[in-house]
C-alpha cells in the first residue's frame, strides 16, 4: 500500500525542522545551491531528489543499486500498456514527431503539442495520473496531421501497418472525448470494466471477471494466492483466459531484460538478498503466484539490509475490481539516523494494536514482523515514476502480513525535495485562517507529516485482522479507498495519544494539532485544486481524505468540532475542538475496521459515496480561483539521478551518481534505450 503525497499540505511546510538536514561534512552552501525544480507545465512541476549519502556507501551496495536501477528502467513500457492499450503507439508517435519535426517550433500549437507530450510522459499514458480523466490535446487534428506528414515514415511504429493505419487507430483515441474517457471508472451502477480504459481486461465484463475470480477464491487455503495479480483476463473464442505476465508470456521482451539485470544484482548481493532476488526471478520466469508468495515472505523478513527494493506487479489501484497490479519499482537505501524514530514505532506495535479503539475480535493477538525504516530513494520506476509515493507498506496480502509481518518505509529525500521546492509560495497564508494554526504548522509541519506517514505505513496498514471466512476482496472498487482510510484514521487517532510523547516521538500534542488542522483543511477543501470543475473525485487517496474529513465534520456538527468560516468571501476550515476530533477519528476507525474485517460491501459503499465522491461546486470554484492566483502547480514528480559505472580493467571500481539536465532529455533517453515492448501486446 502506498501513501500518496499530499502536495497541497506539503506546500506550506517549513523545512527549518526537516530531519534530513545536511550532514556535518556537507556545507550548507551546497544544500542551498541544489536546483530542485527541473521543469513546470500545466498543473505539474518536475523536481530532482538528492540521493543523500550515496557516495558513502561501499562499492558492493553502490553496484547493487546500479543493477537494480537498470532492472527498474527495463519495465518502463509495461505500465504504459497496462494503463491503456493505446498508450505505447501514441507515445511513440508523439516522440517521433518531437524528435523529427523540423518546422516552426514557435507556433502556439507546437507549444500545446509539447505540453501534451510532457503530460503523457508524466502520467505514463493519455490519462491524468491522479484523476484518470483523458487529456484532450490543445492542438487541432489538422495540425497533428501536418506534423506527422512532415516526419519520415520509418520513424513511426509499424505495428498497425502503414502510418495511415496507425493514425486511423490513435487519432480517435486522442481527440474524441467519448473514446477511452477515463482510465479507472469507479462510478456506482455501471460496468466498471467496460467503462474503464485500463488494459487489465480484454473483452470481459465486470460480472464475468468477478465470477471467474470468485471461483478461484473458493480454492484458497491457509496460504492463498493473489489470483489475477499478474495477468490480463481476456476472452478468446468465447472462453475466459489469463494472459500471464511472465518471461515467455505477455510482456516477455521487457521482463527478459528485467530478469537479466536482476541476475546481475543477485551476483553482487549477499546470501540473504541473493535468495530474495532469485525468488523474484523465479516468479518472473514462471508466472507462478506461489513463487510470488515465497518472494514476499523472504523479502518482508529481511529487515537488516541497507539497500532494498520494490520490483514487480504490486499495487491494485489501477484495477477498479482490485485484482490486477501495476508494475513498479523503487530502489532505496536506509537512512540510519532517521530510522531511529520508526524503530521506536515498530518496537511498540503490540501496544498500539492492544489499545486501538477497534473491536477486540478484530485486533491481532500477536503482531508479527512489523518493521519500519526511513529510506532515501535511489531510483524510481514504473508506477512509482515520475510521480511517487512518500511512504510504502508491503506486502499487500493479508495472510502474509498476519503470519510474517509487513515492511514500512518513509521516503525522506522525496519529502525533502517537496518541502525545499515549495518554500515561500504563500499557500499557508491563503488557506489557514488562524495565526496559531499557521504557527504550529510552521514549527511542527514537517515532523507532523513524517509521523503521520510513519504511523500510516508502519502500523495502520499492518493493524487489525479479517473475520473468519472473509477473503479481503469483498469491498470491490471501494476496497482501496477504505484501506487507505483505515491506515489514515489509525495514524490520526494515535498522533494525539500521550504515548507519542512518552516514547519521545513528538515533543507535545501541538504536533497532532498541526496535522489535524492541515489534514482537515486539505481533505475538505484545498485538495480540490486537483479536480477539474464539475468533476467528481476519482483518485483513491483523495476520496479517502475527503471521506474522513467530511464524515468527521458531519459527526461533529452538533458540537461544532469543525467549522467552515467565511471571511471577506473566502472560506476557511477551522478545527475548534482537537480533543473531540481525536475521539471522532477513533469512532470512525472502529467502523472502518469493522467494514474491512467483515467485508461489508454495502456499508463501505455508503460511506465512500456519501462523503468521498461528490464535490461542493461553489467551494470547488473558489478553491480553484484562490489556488490559481498563487501560481502553484498542485502536482509534482521527479527525474531520476543518473548512475554511471567507473571501469578499470573491465571491472567496476565505482559508481558515480549525477543529476540529469532536464525532463525532456531523460524521457527521450529512456524511450530510446529502454523501449522493449511492441506497440501492440496480447
Amino acid at each position: 500500500m502506498k501513501k500518496g503525497l499530499i502536495v497541497l499540505t506539503m506546500a506550506f511546510i517549513s523545512s527549518a525542522v526537516f530531519s534530513c538536514r545536511p550532514r556535518p561534512q556537507e556545507p550548507q552552501a551546497v544544500q542551498e545551491q541544489f536546483d530542485w525544480i527541473v521543469d513546470t507545465f500545466d498543473d505539474v512541476k518536475v523536481l530532482r531528489y538528492r540521493v543523500t549519502d550515496f557516495d558513502r556507501l561501499p562499492l558492493q551496495q553502490k553496484t547493487l543499486i546500479y543493477y537494480l536501477s537498470q532492472a527498474a528502467l527495463c519495465g518502463r513500457d509495461i505500465i504504459y500498456d497496462q494503463n491503456c492499450e493505446y498508450n505505447l503507439p501514441i507515445r511513440r508517435t508523439l516522440e517521433a514527431v518531437y524528435v523529427g519535426y523540423e518546422g516552426d517550433r514557435n507556433d502556439p500549437q507546437w507549444a500545446a503539442f509539447e505540453k501534451y507530450l510532457k503530460k503523457v510522459w508524466f502520467a505514463n499514458g493519455i490519462h491524468h495520473h491522479y484523476s484518470s480523466d483523458k487529456f484532450i490535446p490543445g492542438f487541432s487534428e489538422e495540425y497533428f496531421d501536418m506534423l506527422v506528414a512532415s516526419v519520415p515514415e520509418d520513424r513511426f511504429p509499424h505495428d498497425f501497418g502503414s502510418v495511415e493505419e496507425l493514425m486511423a487507430v490513435i487519432k480517435p483515441v486522442m481527440f474524441d472525448p467519448s473514446v477511452c474517457p477515463v482510465r479507472v471508472n469507479q462510478a456506482a451502477g455501471v460496468d466498471l470494466l467496460q467503462t474503464s480504459a485500463m488494459n487489465y481486461y480484454d473483452g470481459v465484463t465486470q460480472r464475468e471477471a468477478e465470477a471467474f475470480y470468485g471461483r478461484l477464491a473458493k480454492r484458497a487455503g491457509s496460504e492463498p494466492l493473489s489470483y489475477g495479480l499478474n495477468s490480463q483476463l481476456a476472452k478468446e473464442d468465447g472462453r475466459l483466459v489469463e494472459r500471464v505476465w511472465k518471461v515467455g508470456g505477455m510482456y516477455s521482451p521487457a521482463l527478459e531484460k528485467v530478469v537479466y539485470w536482476l541476475e546481475k544484482a543477485a551476483g553482487v548481493a549477499d546470501e540473504r538478498q541473493k535468495e530474495i532476488i532469485e525468488a523474484l526471478i523465479s516468479f518472473y520466469n514462471t508466472g507462478d503466484l506461489a513463487e510470488y508468495n515465497r518472494f514476499n515472505i523472504l523479502w518482508v523478513q529481511d529487515t537488516v539490509s541497507t539497500v532494498d527494493f520494490v520490483n514487480g506487479f504490486t499495487e491494485v489501484y489501477g484495477d477498479p475490481l482490485g485484482y490486477k497490479a501495476s508494475w513498479e519499482s523503487l530502489v532505496n537505501f536506509r537512512d540510519d539516523e532517521a530510522t531511529l524514530r520508526t524503530e521506536i514505532i515498530s518496537d511498540n506495535a503490540q501496544w498500539f494494536e492492544d489499545h486501538s479503539p477497534i473491536q477486540d475480535k478484530y485486533k491481532k493477538k500477536e503482531v508479527k514482523g512489523v518493521s519500519a525504516k526511513v529510506i532515501n530513494a535511489a531510483f524510481l520506476g514504473g508506477d512509482c515514476y515520475p510521480s511517487t509515493p512518500i511512504g510504502i507498506n508491503l506486502p499487500n496480502a493479508d495472510w502474509i502480513r498476519k503470519e510474517y509481518g509487513s515492511k514500512s518505509v518513509t521516503i525522506q529525500n522525496i519529502t525533502q525535495a517537496y518541502a525545499e521546492s515549495s518554500k515561500g509560495n504563500g499557500f499557508l497564508e491563503e488557506f489557514i485562517l488562524r495565526p496559531e494554526d499557521r504557527d504550529r504548522i510552521k514549527l511542527y509541519g514537517t515532523l507532523a507529516d513524517n509521523m503521520h506517514t510513519d504511523l500510516h505505513e508502519c502500523l495502520g496498514h499492518g493493524s487489525g485482522q479479517l473475520a473468519p471466512g472473509v477473503n479481503g476482496d469483498e469491498l470491490k472498487q471501494y476496497g482501496s479507498v477504505l484501506e487507505e482510510a483505515r491506515a489514515d484514521l489509525f495514524s490520526l487517532y494515535y498522533m494525539a495519544d500521550p504515548k507519542m510523547v512518552e516514547l519521545g516521538l513528538v515533543p507535545d500534542v501541538e504536533v497532532a494539532k498541526a496535522e489535524y488542522a492541515s489534514y482537515i483543511s486539505n481533505g475538505m477543501m484545498t485538495q480540490l485544486a486537483r479536480v477539474e470543475l464539475g468533476k467528481d473525485i476519482e483518485q483513491t487517496h483523495m476520496r479517502n481524505r475527503q471521506m474522513i474529513s467530511r464524515w468527521a465534520y458531519d459527526l461533529g456538527r452538533r458540537d461544532n468540532v469543525i467549522e467552515l468560516v467565511d471571511v471577506d468571501g473566502k472560506t476557511y476550515v477551522v478545527v475548534n475542538d482537537f480533543d473531540k476530533l481525536r475521539s471522532l477519528f477513533g469512532r470512525m476507525l472502529r467502523e472502518v475496521q469493522r467494514i474491512k474485517s467483515e467485508g461489508d460491501f454495502f456499508a463501505g459503499r455508503k460511506l465512500v459515496e456519501k462523503y468521498g465522491v461528490k464535490v461542493d461546486p461553489v467551494l470547488h470554484a473558489q478553491v480553484l480561483e484562490r489556488y490559481g492566483a498563487l501560481g502553484i502547480q498542485p502536482y509534482a514528480g521527479f527525474v531520476n539521478p543518473v548512475y554511471t559505472p567507473v571501469m578499470e580493467g573491465g571491472e567496476i571500481v565505482d559508481i558515480e551518481c549525477g543529476y540529469p539536465a532536464g525532463y525532456v532529455e531523460q524521457m527521450l533517453d529512456y524511450s530510446s534505450r529502454y523501449s522493449y515492448l511492441p506497440s501492440v501486446n496480447k
